[in-house]
């Protein structure tokens, strides 16, 4: 197809402000699908996590066809832990359609993606979304969208975007919203046509191409996705892959360099339609294609013919890992009952396979026997990776999720959030006081008319690891809590953010509803009657600081003077469950969680109670000989 008549976009916003939903009324509308196909609700969200959790975490192409013109859509997700699809998505697209919430307007994630796509000198189109639905104000979240694009610097060419008002949900869109029609998306589609610019090529140049995707098969590889900037190329072609690399960490100027090159030859070549991949003989400029042949393939890696290979284009610049953790070789005495005990060595094979397509997740080799090191951008990434590794039958170990820190000046730097909260008022005083003892510093506070106040506050990410499941407990549910990586800045000093010990079993086998009911006055259960536990296994939440070694599978004494209505009267609480993300947020820097595909398990890192006694006291007399 003539490259005059492509657009690409991508479909940015705020997790829940409606991306995938749209992208459905986008293919009812253009008529992807045929009359007879059944086509699923959020229809872009294939994986089975994804849609679970009803958010986007991998960015995803598809193509629609409207009025003769060929419309490339890509999907990206809303949360700030996946952002890094978002940075590099942009370098493949030429707009982007920056979806608000009329009921929310802009939010931290809208800030991030909107702010990516100025600096790179794009022209937003904006759409108002969820306009018919009761509280909304889509006058006031376009006036605070305004202001938005101000803030953030943005040119008066940039700032003057066309606006789109409608329901992704109900499938229609005007560009007034005093026009009555309520039935059909063909203003958005015009939109597209009239404001997104076609691709910016050379049809007639040499191939040019730059990878900004990428996904990995089992039989051929890594497989590189990208536009194609200049020329054409067919399968079979030879080629050069060019590496580059950044020399400095704020990714500006010219401080980077070639680091490698290969010779090779397209070996297959894909491009999207619908929600397929095609394989195709032959791509043009302006293409967003698929290309395997390369052994290795990395992201920001330049396709080119072999006569201007010696230029290639500047490496694509992907944000650091905020948050790391240990991921370790499941040792405790259950390990394989559940599923597949695995080694060091498969660990790491499983690890690498990953990051052959999440550029953002980082793996460390430390030297340690048992584990290595994953970093990534928050815990809720890290926490999708161990969901998906579970489910694949694989048991193992994680630590606790620590920040990464940088030392700027010789000053020590951790990472910052800025976390917005919708809340009902009366509940913004125990908010206030939670975010104040985790280092928060409010930055803005505002009435929403509806009985919620809106707060702005900046504060370590370290503070809000363990929070989030306070907060829905402190709000009764009903507050809303977002945030968005904000930049580095001095270490703020020491959090307490669990003052309780834990309950820690001394002996291997049952729970007895004897012993547990004997032992919930000391604390919140984890466990039920019959579970299996083992010396070392947290069984619950003490009630006062310092862990608690018990025994939970103790049973009563047998006498021959017992009621046989006695064992009636047994009562017991209900435990509290402890899912992945709420399991990592609670344990301490010596406690794991053990991750089963059937079970969540919480213990000590060193199981023998005797070890651990030697372990604290080695640690105490080593802290205070640094201090002498």
């Amino acid at each position: 197809m003539d490259s005059s008549k492509i657009r690409n976009l991508a479909i940015v916003a705020h997790i829940d402000h409606g991306k995938t939903t749209l992208i459905d009324s986008i293919f009812r509308a253009a008529q992807t699908f045929s009359a007879h196909t059944q086509v699923a609700e959020r229809v872009m969200d294939s994986g089975a996590l994804e849609r679970e959790r009803g958010i986007t975490i991998r960015s995803k192409p598809c193509t629609v066809e409207w009025n003769g013109y060929l419309i490339n859509i890509i999907d990206t997700p809303g949360h700030a832990d996946f952002s890094g699809e978002v940075e590099r998505i942009l370098s493949t697209v030429d707009s982007v359609i920056l979806i608000v919430d009329a009921n929310e307007g802009p939010m931290p994630q809208t800030r991030y993606v909107l702010q990516h796509a100025l600096s790179i000198g794009m022209k937003p189109l904006v759409f108002i979304n969820k306009v018919d639905r009761e509280g909304a104000d889509p006058n006031n979240a376009l006036n605070l969208t305004f202001d938005l694009f101000f803030e953030l610097g943005a040119t008066d060419e940039q700032a003057d975007f066309p606006v789109l008002y409608g329901s992704g949900l109900n499938g229609w869109a005007v560009k007034d919203l005093s026009d009555t029609r309520r039935d059909n998306m063909d203003d958005l589609f015009q939109a597209i046509i009239d404001y997104v610019p076609a691709p910016d090529v050379k049809p007639d140049a040499p191939f040019l191409m730059q990878v900004s995707t990428l996904a990995w098969n089992e039989y051929v590889g890594r497989i590189g996705c990208g536009k194609i900037l200049q020329g054409s190329i067919k399968k079979g072609d030879p080629f050069v892959r060019v590496s580059t690399q950044w020399h400095s960490t704020d990714h500006t100027g010219d401080d980077w360099s070639i680091t490698g090159s290969e010779n090779a030859k397209v070996t297959q070549l894909w491009v999207t339609r619908g929600l397929d991949r095609v394989e195709v003989e032959e791509v043009h400029a302006g293409d967003i294609v698929w290309i395997t042949g390369p052994t290795e393939i990395d992201i920001g890696d330049t396709f080119a013919a072999e006569e201007i290979a010696d230029k290639p284009l500047k490496p694509l610049a992907i944000e650091e890992p905020t948050v790391s953790m240990f991921f370790l070789v499941n040792s405790g005495p259950f390990a394989g009952r559940e599923g597949q005990a695995v080694t060091l060595r498969q660990l790491k094979a499983r690890l690498q396979r990953e990051m052959h397509v999440n550029v953002s997740l980082r793996m460390e080799d430390l030297g340690r026997p048992d584990g290595v090191k994953v970093s990534g951008r928050g815990e809720l990434q890290l926490g999708i990776l161990i969901e998906e590794m579970r489910r694949e039958g694989m048991e193992f170990c994680i630590s606790k999720p620590e920040v990464i820190t940088e030392v700027k000046d010789g000053i020590k730097c951790e990472p910052y959030e800025l976390v917005t909260i919708d809340v009902p008022e009366e509940y913004q005083g125990i908010v206030f006081e939670k975010m104040s003892r985790r280092k928060g510093k409010v930055k803005n506070v505002a009435n929403q008319d509806r009985g919620l106040i809106r707060i702005e506050i900046e504060i370590p990410t370290r503070g809000l690891i363990g929070y989030r499941g306070e907060f829905l407990t402190d709000t009764r549910g009903l507050g809303i809590m977002s945030n968005c990586f904000s930049g580095y800045a001095p270490w703020a000093g020491d959090l307490v953010t669990r003052n309780r010990g834990s309950l820690v079993s001394l002996d291997t086998g049952e729970a007895t509803a004897y012993q547990l009911e004997n032992l919930q006055s000391r604390g919140v259960l984890f466990i039920s009657p019959l579970d299996p536990v083992y010396n070392g296994m947290i069984i619950g939440e003490s009630s006062r600081p310092g862990d608690i070694p018990c025994n939970p599978t103790k049973k009563k004494q047998q006498t021959n003077h017992r009621s046989a209505t006695k064992e009636l009267t047994t009562k017991l609480d209900v435990p509290r469950r402890m899912p992945l993300e709420k399991a990592m947020e609670w344990i301490e820097t010596d406690e794991l969680v053990e991750v089963t595909p059937q079970s969540i398990r919480l213990r000590k890192a060193i199981l023998d109670e005797l070890e651990r006694r030697k372990a604290r006291r080695f640690t105490a007399a080593n802290t205070v000989g640094a201090e002498q």
